[in-house]
């Protein structure tokens, strides 16, 4: 699939990712890397130039009201309309099927949402987005795109999230939560995809990557052959290293986005 903006060089050329169903996929990139672009070209909202994309078995820029009425696109830029929580749910709601009330009451309740608050559009950017991500999981779709979910929302909030996201997710929906905030993420997501400058990096599951590297910390400085990326923290040098002897450890994301970024071919070759 190729896809540029007007006459600019490409943004995505060649570029081949599948993602399936029971899966809660991490796309992580560095703001400008194209992860909002993907999120919009699969829901159909941007069509690429050459080549396709499929969504549910339907082309995506079809939009078809079948494709619709299963997919909710949550945007980082958030447009929300003049009306109050009951409103917005009142005519929304009918457009997804799998709608379940009782699920956006609870979910607006552990998110501490003032539901009788007046106008959505007067809320703060962290409650609006409270309501939408609770809209969008009380969906039930089976496709829910989330295009930086977290920003705006406060550390207790953020923890709150992933508590929600955890226990709404079920195994026949696939779900992508895009961010540069890579450390949201890390008790959430079961597959990591790596964008940067249009580029797939790597797309594989926790199980594999924890396979292939070993996610370590020295306290001596880093001279290994064996090692991708290192950084050095007051609590010691903190290391991605290749793991053939598959021993375990416990993924860090951040660490692993780094070492993606600044050993691209190594990473990439590893994850072919």
């Amino acid at each position: 699939m190729q896809f540029r903006y007007t006459m600019s060089r490409p943004l995505f050329q060649d570029l081949d990712l599948t993602m399936a169903s029971g899966h809660i996929y991490g796309l992580l990139g560095k703001n400008g890397a194209g992860k909002s672009t993907l999120l919009k070209i699969m829901s159909g909202l941007l069509f690429p130039q050459e080549g396709s994309v499929t969504t549910m078995g339907m082309p995506a820029e079809e939009r078809r009201s079948e494709m619709l009425q299963d997919l909710y696109f949550l945007q980082e830029e958030m447009f929300v309309p003049r009306l109050t929580i009951r409103q917005f749910e009142k005519a929304y709601a009918p457009f997804y099927p799998n709608f379940n009330h009782e699920q956006f009451e609870h979910y607006l309740t552990l998110f501490e949402v003032d539901k009788e608050f007046g106008f959505i559009n007067k809320l703060s950017h962290g409650q609006k987005k409270k309501v939408l991500i609770s809209f969008g999981l009380a969906t039930n779709a089976s496709i829910l795109l989330m295009d930086e979910p977290t920003n705006g929302l406060d550390i207790p909030s953020k923890s709150i999230f992933r508590k929600i996201m955890a226990e709404a997710a079920n195994e026949n929906q696939l779900i992508v939560i895009s961010t540069h905030q890579v450390r949201d993420l890390h008790s959430l997501i079961d597959t990591v995809t790596i964008l940067d400058k249009g580029n797939i990096i790597m797309s594989a599951g926790c199980d594999e990557i924890t396979d292939k590297l070993l996610f370590d910390v020295d306290n001596e400085r880093d001279g290994e052959a064996d090692t991708i990326f290192s950084e050095e923290t007051p609590r010691g040098t903190y290391q991605v290293k290749k793991n053939p002897e598959h021993i375990e450890s416990k993924i860090d994301l951040e660490l692993l986005f780094n070492a993606a970024i600044f050993n691209k071919d190594v990473i990439t070759n590893m994850f072919k």
